[in-house]
């Protein structure tokens, strides 16, 4: 495992999609308000928004992103929430994050500076 993966930090983009919270498991609600998505609607029925619904550890994610913290707390605070559960940890956590990524739904920036690294 790559540790400066580890210190990546993932923020959402709040400005695509909306969020219910349901039995503590989180939903993605996001607009399909684009030209292409209009088209697809003149001919198939399609829904206007469309519905993700995650799972209790992917919620517990989901709600440890903010900006804040690296891949590393969130996986800390997993593995504290789920033990076994969570297994294998940070290789999954990684692969949601990166789908995550990759759907637009975060970015992944990497921390202004890291502690005990000489800047000057």
């Amino acid at each position: 495992m790559n540790d400066r993966v580890l210190l990546l930090i993932p923020k959402k983009k709040q400005s695509r999609f909306s969020e219910n919270i349901y039995n503590g498991c989180v939903e993605i609600i996001v607009p399909r308000d684009g030209l292409i998505d209009r088209m697809v609607r003149l001919f198939y029925k399609t829904p206007e928004v469309m519905h993700i619904h995650l799972d209790d550890r992917g919620s517990f994610v989901w709600q440890a992103i903010d900006g804040s913290r690296t891949i590393r707390d969130i996986g800390t605070m997993v593995e504290a929430e789920f033990g076994e559960r969570a297994a294998p940890l940070y290789e999954r956590l990684i692969i949601f994050l990166y789908t995550l990524k990759k759907n637009g739904f975060i970015t992944l920036s990497r921390p202004e500076c890291i502690p005990g690294k000489n800047t000057g």
